[in-house]
Protein backbone atom coordinates (compact mmCIF):
# COMPACT_ATOMS: atom_id res chain seq x y z
CA UNK A 1 0.00 0.00 0.00
CA UNK A 2 1.38 3.39 -0.95
CA UNK A 3 1.59 6.31 1.42
CA UNK A 4 -1.04 8.19 -0.59
CA UNK A 5 -3.45 5.27 -0.37
CA UNK A 6 -2.87 4.96 3.34
CA UNK A 7 -3.75 8.58 3.95
CA UNK A 8 -6.98 8.60 1.95
CA UNK A 9 -9.18 7.11 4.71
CA UNK A 10 -7.90 9.73 7.14
CA UNK A 11 -8.59 12.53 4.69
CA UNK A 12 -12.04 11.13 3.97
CA UNK A 13 -12.87 10.92 7.66
CA UNK A 14 -11.66 14.51 8.17
CA UNK A 15 -13.79 15.79 5.29
CA UNK A 16 -16.78 13.91 6.65
CA UNK A 17 -16.21 15.36 10.11
CA UNK A 18 -15.90 18.88 8.70
CA UNK A 19 -19.13 18.37 6.78
CA UNK A 20 -20.92 17.19 9.92
CA UNK A 21 -19.62 20.14 11.92
CA UNK A 22 -20.82 22.57 9.27
CA UNK A 23 -24.21 20.90 9.19
CA UNK A 24 -24.46 20.90 12.97
CA UNK A 25 -23.56 24.59 13.01
CA UNK A 26 -26.34 25.32 10.53
CA UNK A 27 -28.82 23.26 12.51
CA UNK A 28 -27.78 24.90 15.75
CA UNK A 29 -28.23 28.33 14.20
CA UNK A 30 -31.65 27.44 12.80
CA UNK A 31 -32.62 25.90 16.12
CA UNK A 32 -31.76 29.11 17.97
CA UNK A 33 -33.89 31.14 15.58
CA UNK A 34 -36.82 28.74 15.97
CA UNK A 35 -36.56 28.84 19.73
CA UNK A 36 -36.52 32.63 19.69
CA UNK A 37 -39.58 32.73 17.44
CA UNK A 38 -41.36 30.32 19.78
CA UNK A 39 -40.54 32.60 22.73
CA UNK A 40 -41.82 35.65 20.88
CA UNK A 41 -45.15 33.98 20.18
CA UNK A 42 -45.75 33.61 23.92
CA UNK A 43 -46.29 37.37 24.31
CA UNK A 44 -49.80 38.56 23.61
CA UNK A 45 -50.49 41.43 21.25
CA UNK A 46 -52.13 44.28 23.14
CA UNK A 47 -55.39 45.78 22.03
CA UNK A 48 -55.53 49.48 21.18
CA UNK A 49 -57.14 50.33 24.54
CA UNK A 50 -54.68 48.20 26.53
CA UNK A 51 -51.76 49.72 24.69
CA UNK A 52 -52.96 53.26 25.33
CA UNK A 53 -53.48 52.68 29.06
CA UNK A 54 -50.07 51.05 29.48
CA UNK A 55 -48.33 53.71 27.35
CA UNK A 56 -49.88 56.53 29.38
CA UNK A 57 -48.84 54.80 32.60
CA UNK A 58 -45.29 54.37 31.29
CA UNK A 59 -45.07 58.02 30.19
CA UNK A 60 -46.14 59.22 33.62
CA UNK A 61 -44.17 56.78 35.81
CA UNK A 62 -41.36 55.34 33.63
CA UNK A 63 -42.40 51.95 35.01
CA UNK A 64 -40.03 49.32 33.64
CA UNK A 65 -42.73 46.63 33.72
CA UNK A 66 -44.96 48.80 31.54
CA UNK A 67 -42.07 49.39 29.14
CA UNK A 68 -41.41 45.65 29.03
CA UNK A 69 -45.04 44.88 28.15
CA UNK A 70 -45.03 47.40 25.32
CA UNK A 71 -41.78 46.02 23.94
CA UNK A 72 -42.75 42.36 24.25
CA UNK A 73 -46.09 42.88 22.55
CA UNK A 74 -44.30 44.16 19.42
CA UNK A 75 -41.43 41.67 19.17
CA UNK A 76 -43.23 39.84 16.35
CA UNK A 77 -43.19 43.08 14.35
CA UNK A 78 -39.40 43.23 14.67
CA UNK A 79 -39.08 39.66 13.38
CA UNK A 80 -41.37 40.42 10.42
CA UNK A 81 -39.40 43.51 9.42
CA UNK A 82 -36.03 41.79 9.98
CA UNK A 83 -37.00 39.02 7.56
CA UNK A 84 -37.46 41.65 4.84
CA UNK A 85 -33.75 42.50 5.09
CA UNK A 86 -32.41 38.98 5.59
CA UNK A 87 -29.64 37.90 3.23
CA UNK A 88 -26.68 35.59 3.11
CA UNK A 89 -24.37 38.32 4.41
CA UNK A 90 -25.99 38.82 7.80
CA UNK A 91 -27.61 36.55 10.34
CA UNK A 92 -31.31 37.01 11.01
CA UNK A 93 -30.74 37.19 14.76
CA UNK A 94 -28.35 40.12 14.29
CA UNK A 95 -31.05 42.00 12.40
CA UNK A 96 -33.60 41.13 15.07
CA UNK A 97 -31.26 42.36 17.77
CA UNK A 98 -30.79 45.72 16.06
CA UNK A 99 -34.51 45.96 15.39
CA UNK A 100 -35.24 45.32 19.07
CA UNK A 101 -33.00 48.23 20.00
CA UNK A 102 -34.99 50.42 17.62
CA UNK A 103 -38.23 49.14 19.17
CA UNK A 104 -37.05 50.06 22.68
CA UNK A 105 -36.13 53.53 21.45
CA UNK A 106 -39.57 53.88 19.86
CA UNK A 107 -41.34 52.85 23.08
CA UNK A 108 -39.45 55.49 25.03
CA UNK A 109 -40.42 58.22 22.55
CA UNK A 110 -43.97 57.04 21.88
CA UNK A 111 -46.77 59.55 22.52
CA UNK A 112 -50.12 57.78 23.09
CA UNK A 113 -51.97 61.07 22.58
CA UNK A 114 -51.11 61.03 18.86
CA UNK A 115 -53.87 58.43 18.34
CA UNK A 116 -51.70 55.99 16.40
CA UNK A 117 -50.70 52.46 17.29
CA UNK A 118 -47.25 51.85 18.66
CA UNK A 119 -46.55 49.39 15.84
CA UNK A 120 -47.15 52.09 13.20
CA UNK A 121 -44.76 54.45 14.97
CA UNK A 122 -42.16 51.85 15.94
CA UNK A 123 -41.68 50.39 12.47
CA UNK A 124 -39.75 53.49 11.37
CA UNK A 125 -37.32 53.21 14.28
CA UNK A 126 -36.96 49.46 13.76
CA UNK A 127 -36.12 49.91 10.08
CA UNK A 128 -33.74 52.78 10.86
CA UNK A 129 -31.69 50.68 13.28
CA UNK A 130 -31.62 47.68 10.93
CA UNK A 131 -30.57 49.80 7.96
CA UNK A 132 -27.88 51.52 10.02
CA UNK A 133 -26.53 48.10 11.01
CA UNK A 134 -26.53 46.91 7.40
CA UNK A 135 -24.80 50.08 6.25
CA UNK A 136 -22.09 49.76 8.91
CA UNK A 137 -21.47 46.06 8.25
CA UNK A 138 -22.08 45.69 4.53
CA UNK A 139 -18.37 45.94 3.79
CA UNK A 140 -15.14 46.08 5.73
CA UNK A 141 -14.69 49.45 4.05
CA UNK A 142 -17.57 51.63 5.22
CA UNK A 143 -20.06 53.07 2.74
CA UNK A 144 -22.73 55.68 3.18
CA UNK A 145 -20.65 58.42 4.79
CA UNK A 146 -22.59 61.32 3.24
CA UNK A 147 -26.30 62.04 2.97
CA UNK A 148 -26.31 61.26 -0.76
CA UNK A 149 -24.47 57.98 -0.20
CA UNK A 150 -26.88 56.96 2.57
CA UNK A 151 -29.82 57.68 0.26
CA UNK A 152 -28.21 55.54 -2.43
CA UNK A 153 -27.36 52.71 -0.03
CA UNK A 154 -30.97 52.49 1.15
CA UNK A 155 -32.78 53.05 -2.15
CA UNK A 156 -30.52 52.11 -5.07
CA UNK A 157 -31.64 48.49 -5.41
CA UNK A 158 -35.31 49.39 -4.89
CA UNK A 159 -35.17 52.06 -7.56
CA UNK A 160 -33.43 49.66 -9.97
CA UNK A 161 -36.21 47.12 -9.42
CA UNK A 162 -38.86 49.79 -10.03
CA UNK A 163 -37.30 50.74 -13.36
CA UNK A 164 -36.93 47.10 -14.41
CA UNK A 165 -40.62 46.50 -13.66
CA UNK A 166 -41.42 49.39 -16.00
CA UNK A 167 -39.39 47.69 -18.74
CA UNK A 168 -36.55 50.21 -18.52
CA UNK A 169 -32.83 49.60 -18.28
CA UNK A 170 -31.70 51.36 -15.07
CA UNK A 171 -28.81 53.51 -16.25
CA UNK A 172 -26.77 55.64 -13.89
CA UNK A 173 -28.32 58.84 -15.27
CA UNK A 174 -31.88 57.56 -14.77
CA UNK A 175 -31.13 56.44 -11.22
CA UNK A 176 -29.49 59.77 -10.44
CA UNK A 177 -32.58 61.70 -11.61
CA UNK A 178 -34.97 59.42 -9.74
CA UNK A 179 -33.02 59.68 -6.47
CA UNK A 180 -32.04 63.36 -6.86
CA UNK A 181 -28.31 62.71 -6.58
CA UNK A 182 -25.34 63.14 -8.87
CA UNK A 183 -24.67 60.54 -11.55
CA UNK A 184 -21.12 60.25 -10.25
CA UNK A 185 -22.47 59.27 -6.81
CA UNK A 186 -24.56 56.50 -8.38
CA UNK A 187 -21.55 55.07 -10.21
CA UNK A 188 -19.37 55.22 -7.09
CA UNK A 189 -21.98 53.47 -4.95
CA UNK A 190 -22.52 50.74 -7.55
CA UNK A 191 -18.77 50.15 -7.63
CA UNK A 192 -18.56 49.98 -3.84
CA UNK A 193 -21.49 47.61 -3.45
CA UNK A 194 -20.34 45.26 -6.21
CA UNK A 195 -16.62 45.29 -5.51
CA UNK A 196 -14.90 42.51 -3.63
CA UNK A 197 -12.76 43.17 -0.57
CA UNK A 198 -9.13 42.19 -0.22
CA UNK A 199 -7.01 42.25 2.87
CA UNK A 200 -3.90 44.41 2.61
CA UNK A 201 -2.06 41.73 4.59
CA UNK A 202 -3.01 38.86 2.30
CA UNK A 203 -0.10 37.42 0.23
CA UNK A 204 -0.09 38.37 -3.43
CA UNK A 205 0.47 34.75 -4.45
CA UNK A 206 0.65 31.45 -2.65
CA UNK A 207 4.08 30.87 -1.21
CA UNK A 208 5.19 34.49 -1.58
CA UNK A 209 5.90 36.77 1.36
CA UNK A 210 4.91 40.06 -0.31
CA UNK A 211 1.53 41.63 0.42
CA UNK A 212 -0.57 44.29 -1.26
CA UNK A 213 0.38 46.73 1.49
CA UNK A 214 4.03 46.49 0.38
CA UNK A 215 3.13 48.10 -2.95
CA UNK A 216 1.11 51.02 -1.59
CA UNK A 217 3.23 54.18 -1.77
CA UNK A 218 3.63 56.28 1.34
CA UNK A 219 2.59 59.75 0.31
CA UNK A 220 2.73 61.10 3.84
CA UNK A 221 5.20 63.74 4.92
CA UNK A 222 8.71 62.77 5.93
CA UNK A 223 9.49 63.11 9.67
CA UNK A 224 11.29 66.43 9.24
CA UNK A 225 8.30 67.91 7.41
CA UNK A 226 5.92 66.63 10.10
CA UNK A 227 8.05 68.25 12.80
CA UNK A 228 8.11 71.55 10.91
CA UNK A 229 4.33 71.47 10.52
CA UNK A 230 3.79 70.78 14.21
CA UNK A 231 6.11 73.61 15.22
CA UNK A 232 4.38 75.96 12.76
CA UNK A 233 0.98 74.95 14.13
CA UNK A 234 2.13 75.66 17.69
CA UNK A 235 3.47 79.09 16.73
CA UNK A 236 0.29 79.87 14.80
CA UNK A 237 -1.85 78.91 17.78
CA UNK A 238 0.20 81.21 20.01
CA UNK A 239 -0.35 84.09 17.59
CA UNK A 240 -4.08 83.31 17.40
CA UNK A 241 -4.35 83.41 21.19
CA UNK A 242 -2.44 86.69 21.26
CA UNK A 243 -4.71 88.13 18.58
CA UNK A 244 -7.81 87.03 20.50
CA UNK A 245 -6.66 89.07 23.50
CA UNK A 246 -6.92 92.23 21.35
CA UNK A 247 -10.60 91.71 20.52
CA UNK A 248 -13.41 93.55 22.26
CA UNK A 249 -17.21 93.52 22.43
CA UNK A 250 -19.07 91.42 19.89
CA UNK A 251 -15.83 90.39 18.21
CA UNK A 252 -14.94 88.28 21.24
CA UNK A 253 -18.19 86.30 20.95
CA UNK A 254 -17.82 85.83 17.20
CA UNK A 255 -14.26 84.61 17.65
CA UNK A 256 -14.95 82.07 20.38
CA UNK A 257 -18.46 81.00 19.35
CA UNK A 258 -17.80 80.63 15.62
CA UNK A 259 -14.30 81.21 14.31
CA UNK A 260 -12.30 78.89 16.59
CA UNK A 261 -15.09 76.80 18.16
CA UNK A 262 -15.15 73.00 18.03
CA UNK A 263 -18.87 73.25 17.25
CA UNK A 264 -19.11 76.63 15.51
CA UNK A 265 -22.35 78.61 15.51
CA UNK A 266 -23.85 79.45 12.14
CA UNK A 267 -23.92 83.01 10.85
CA UNK A 268 -27.67 83.01 11.40
CA UNK A 269 -27.20 82.02 15.05
CA UNK A 270 -24.59 84.75 15.50
CA UNK A 271 -26.96 87.25 13.94
CA UNK A 272 -29.78 86.17 16.25
CA UNK A 273 -27.43 86.49 19.23
CA UNK A 274 -26.73 90.16 18.44
CA UNK A 275 -30.11 91.00 16.91
CA UNK A 276 -28.70 91.61 13.44
CA UNK A 277 -29.12 89.99 10.03
CA UNK A 278 -27.10 87.04 8.79
CA UNK A 279 -25.38 89.31 6.25
CA UNK A 280 -24.36 91.72 9.02
CA UNK A 281 -22.94 88.83 11.01
CA UNK A 282 -20.91 87.81 7.93
CA UNK A 283 -19.58 91.35 7.61
CA UNK A 284 -18.52 91.39 11.27
CA UNK A 285 -16.71 88.09 10.80
CA UNK A 286 -15.02 89.32 7.60
CA UNK A 287 -13.76 92.39 9.48
CA UNK A 288 -12.15 90.16 12.11
CA UNK A 289 -10.55 88.03 9.38
CA UNK A 290 -9.02 91.13 7.76
CA UNK A 291 -7.66 92.28 11.11
CA UNK A 292 -6.20 88.84 11.74
CA UNK A 293 -4.64 88.77 8.28
CA UNK A 294 -2.83 92.08 8.94
CA UNK A 295 -1.83 90.88 12.40
CA UNK A 296 -0.23 87.68 11.05
CA UNK A 297 1.46 89.48 8.16
CA UNK A 298 3.15 91.84 10.60
CA UNK A 299 4.40 89.03 12.85
CA UNK A 300 5.11 85.97 10.70
CA UNK A 301 4.75 87.29 7.17
CA UNK A 302 1.87 84.89 6.46
CA UNK A 303 0.57 85.35 2.91
CA UNK A 304 -2.00 82.55 2.43
CA UNK A 305 -5.43 83.29 3.96
CA UNK A 306 -6.90 81.23 6.79
CA UNK A 307 -10.23 79.49 6.26
CA UNK A 308 -12.98 80.02 8.79
CA UNK A 309 -14.69 78.65 10.78
CA UNK A 310 -11.29 77.51 12.04
CA UNK A 311 -11.47 74.27 14.09
CA UNK A 312 -8.77 74.13 16.73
Amino acid sequence: MTVAAATRPTETRQRAQDSVERSEGTFRSADIVQRYLADVRRYEVLTRDEERVIAEHYRETADRNAEKRLVNSNLRLVVKISMEYQSGRVHLLDLIQEGNVGLIHAVRKFDPDKNIRLASYAQWWIRAYILKYLMDNHKLVKVGTTQAQRKLFYNLKKEKDNLLQQGLVPSASMLARALAVRERDVREMETRLSGAESSLDAPLRDGESGTLADFIPNDGPVPDDSLDRRETAVRLREHLDAFASTLEGRDVDIWHRRMVADDPRTLQEIGDLFGVSRERARQLEARIVRRLDRYLRDRIGRSEPLEFPLFT
